[in-house]
C-alpha cells in the first residue's frame, strides 16, 4: 500500500513537467574529431566514447637529426561518471616513425612503438546559458539581435599526466604533468568557437606552451566543417599548423571525418592528413524536473529531492551492494 501511494504522488508529481537534458549530454554523439581542439563539455553521464585517427605525417629533412615521416593511429576514450561536469580521458597513439640523418648522404631508419600515453580529467567551471530569442514575439528586432551573452565563453580546467609508457624516441625525462584552460564561444547554433591553452611536459628539458583555436560550422544535420590554427612554443623551436577537415554524422552513435593540414615545424615545412571514426556506447538516462508556468526549472521540489536521493554517487554504489546481497539472499532461500 506505502508503495502505491508513493508511486501514485509520484506520478502526480510527473504530470506537467518535461524532461531536460542535465549536464552536457547530447541527443547525438560529440566529437573533438578531426580538430586537435577539445571542448569544455564533457560527454555526459552513462557515456562511453571512442575517437580514433589514422593519419599520415610528412615533412621536409631538416635539420641534420630529424623525424621526416610518421604513420600510425590514435585512440582516445572519454566517460562521465561522479559528476556530469566532470569527463576522464586517455590519449594513446601508435605510430611507425622515420629518423632521418642527413650529412653528405641520408640515412634512415624507423621505428615502431607508442608516441604518446596521456591520462587526464576536465571539470566545466561555468556554462553559458543564452537568451532563447524565439519566445519574443512582440519585437522583431529583438527577436533577431545577436544575444552579448554570446560573447562570454563558457570555461573548463584540464589536468593530466603524460606516461612514460612510450617508445624510446618519445621519452621526455620520465612522466610529466599537463594542464590547460578550454574555452568556448556558441556565437550561434551553427557556428562556434574553441580556444585552448596548454602547459605540456611541465618539468621537463621539453616544456611547451601551445594555443588552439577552432571554428567549426554546422553545413548540415549531418556535415560539418572546421578552420583551426595550432602554435607550440619549445626552448629549441615553434611549430606552427593550419588545418581543415569535414565530419560527418553517420548516426547519433557514429562519426566519420577526414582532415588536412599544413604543418612548419620549425625550419621544416609539410602536410598532416587523417580519417577517423568516432563512436558512442550510450548508456545515459535523463532525469526529469518540475517547471513552473514559464517553463523555468524549480530547483528545490520532491522531484529534484527524488533525483538527488536517486542518482547521488554514493547512493548507487551502495545500490550496487545491496543488489549483490539480495543476489546471495536468493541463493539461501532456494537451499533452505
Amino acid at each position: 500500500m506505502k508503495k502505491f501511494i508513493s508511486k501514485l504522488i509520484l506520478s502526480a508529481f510527473l504530470i506537467g513537467i518535461s524532461p531536460m537534458v542535465f549536464g552536457q549530454y547530447t541527443e547525438v554523439i560529440n566529437s573533438n574529431n578531426p580538430g586537435f581542439s577539445e571542448s569544455p563539455y564533457s560527454v555526459g553521464s552513462g557515456i562511453y566514447q571512442f575517437e580514433s585517427n589514422f593519419f599520415f605525417r610528412n615533412t621536409e629533412l631538416v635539420p641534420k637529426f630529424s623525424q621526416p615521416q610518421s604513420l600510425g593511429a590514435e585512440l582516445m576514450f572519454r566517460t562521465s561518471f561522479i559528476s556530469e561536469k566532470l569527463e576522464f580521458n586517455a590519449h594513446f597513439s601508435f605510430q611507425r616513425d622515420e629518423i632521418a640523418f642527413r650529412n653528405v648522404f641520408t640515412s634512415r631508419r624507423y621505428e615502431s612503438g607508442i608516441g604518446r600515453f596521456t591520462i587526464g580529467a576536465k571539470y566545466l567551471l561555468y556554462k553559458q546559458e543564452y537568451d532563447d530569442k524565439s519566445k519574443e514575439i512582440r519585437s522583431w528586432n529583438r527577436r533577431n539581435a545577436f544575444d552579448k551573452k554570446r560573447l562570454i565563453p563558457s570555461v573548463a580546467v584540464y589536468a593530466g599526466l603524460n606516461t612514460d609508457f612510450v617508445s624510446e624516441i618519445h621519452q621526455r625525462n620520465g612522466m610529466s604533468p599537463r594542464v590547460g584552460l578550454l574555452l568556448q564561444n556558441d556565437f550561434s547554433n551553427s557556428f562556434n568557437l574553441i580556444t585552448n591553452v596548454f602547459y605540456d611536459y611541465i618539468g621537463t628539458d621539453f616544456s611547451e606552451i601551445s594555443y588552439i583555436i577552432t571554428a567549426t560550422i554546422s553545413i548540415s544535420d549531418r556535415w560539418s566543417t572546421f578552420f583551426e590554427n595550432q602554435s607550440v612554443f619549445q626552448d629549441n623551436q615553434n611549430n606552427v599548423n593550419y588545418g581543415t577537415g569535414l565530419a560527418f554524422l553517420f548516426n547519433r552513435d557514429l562519426q566519420l571525418n577526414a582532415s588536412l593540414r599544413y604543418l612548419q615545424e620549425g625550419r621544416a615545412k609539410g602536410a598532416y592528413t587523417s580519417f577517423g571514426i568516432s563512436y558512442r556506447i550510450n548508456r545515459h538516462k535523463d532525469d526529469f524536473y518540475e517547471v513552473d508556468e514559464y517553463g523555468n526549472r524549480i530547483e528545490d521540489s520532491p522531484i529534484t529531492k527524488y533525483n538527488k536521493k536517486k542518482g547521488g554517487f554514493f547512493s548507487r554504489m551502495f545500490t550496487i551492494f545491496k543488489k549483490k546481497e539480495s543476489k546471495r539472499t536468493r541463493k539461501r532461500r532456494k537451499r533452505n
